[in-house]
């Protein structure tokens, strides 16, 4: 148990994905502050590391956990694609309208629900943007690297020069947008619907709390495994230590 006290968690999460819904029972981020120890973690959340730690090797002791490590770049980031990236295109319109709808009906009791509205219209706008990025500027340069490698020939450097860059452009905005969701959280009580909230409205915060869980899972993936994949292989193709 007191291995786990010292390992990233974005890490453990990597090894076991069931681990993830441990660290989101404890509010735990293991995706955009993936970088700290379990140990650190649980200090500033006041939490006991023991309890933690037992309650993850539980978790990473069930079965038919998907070990995303073994994929390659290019198996990963068409999981991304058409997993994650799908998710977010289809549910996007419905949540707009859902959150649109129960501020019309619901405002003048919940105020809150303006910001809501308002917090998920800008997510939206800069997922769509982001993702678009990613889909037709550094996902395929990723899988051109690997194909380079596969296929032994050189690679022309990419006008964003080293892979850095446009990595650490995508990791602000995975920040931006998971500070985003804990805003929306905290502004809908952990996405606990009132007493007088309507069927509309419950269905809202539910979408809303499925969308930030996939969201975690999505920027886990790319953050904790397929950039640090990615990095590694830059520096392989260009001789770099």
């Amino acid at each position: 148990m007191e291995a786990l006290f010292d390992k990233k968690v974005g890490g453990i999460v990597a090894e076991n994905f069931r681990a993830a819904r441990v660290f989101n029972q404890y509010g735990i981020d293991f995706c955009c502050k993936g970088g700290i120890k379990l140990a650190d973690a649980c200090e500033r959340k006041g939490l006991s590391a023991a309890q933690v730690a037992a309650e993850l090797q539980e978790a990473i002791k069930e079965a038919d956990a998907v070990d995303y490590r073994q994929y390659s770049l290019s198996q990963l980031i068409d999981h991304i694609v058409t997993t994650h990236h799908k998710y977010v295109e289809d549910t996007i319109p419905a949540l707009k309208f859902f959150t649109e709808k129960i501020e019309k009906v619901h405002g003048g009791h919940h105020p809150e629900l303006s910001e809501i509205r308002q917090e998920f219209a800008k997510a939206a706008d800069a997922l769509t943007i982001h993702m678009k990025k990613e889909e037709f500027v550094l996902f395929p340069f990723i899988k051109a690297m690997q194909d380079a490698k596969l296929s032994s020939f050189s690679l022309s450097e990419p006008h964003f020069g080293h892979i850095e860059n446009p990595i650490h452009m995508m990791e602000d905005d995975h920040q931006a947008e998971g500070e985003r969701f804990r805003r929306i959280s905290n502004l809908s009580a952990g996405y606990h619907p009132p007493a007088d909230a309507c069927q509309t409205y419950r269905v809202a915060f539910s979408m809303l709390e499925e969308f930030e869980q996939d969201l975690h899972k999505h920027i886990h993936l790319e953050n904790n495994i397929l950039f640090p994949g990615a990095l590694q292989l830059f520096k392989e193709l260009n001789n770099l230590d």
